[in-house]
């Protein structure tokens, strides 16, 4: 696997973890439709959080919440339109961003909550 993919399913597992602590539910992590990549979905009292991870190994290109073009938002919109359709779930949706870097050895995690809004 190349050295990306492993940086970004390690930011993936560093988000888990911290949502989990926050009290947050996974329902899914990698969920798929069509050309659609959901990173998590999980649950936190009466909202549906639909989470994109964004994982970079320093801030030299910018930063990692800024690699969230509109195109991957419309695909996320899609994607979770089906995943509540198929589910027949009843909840507000969410979509965040969890914002990972590296920083001296250190990985800084930033979670943004209503990250964008969808029309």
């Amino acid at each position: 696997m190349a050295e990306h993919n492993d940086l970004g399913k390690l930011g993936e597992e560093l988000a888990v973890d911290y949502l989990e602590k926050n009290g947050y539910e996974i329902l899914e992590t990698n969920w798929t439709f069509q050309k659609a990549e959901v990173d998590i979905i999980a649950k936190k009292d009466a909202i549906l959080a639909v989470i994109e991870v964004k994982t970079r190994s320093s801030l030299d290109y910018g930063l990692p919440q800024d690699f969230v073009k509109p195109k991957k938002i419309q695909l996320l919109v899609k994607a979770i339109n089906e995943y509540v359709t198929q589910n027949d779930i009843d909840v507000d949706v969410r979509f965040d961003i969890v914002a990972i870097h590296k920083e001296n050895n250190e990985f800084i995690l930033e979670h943004i909550e209503d990250a964008f809004h969808y029309f």
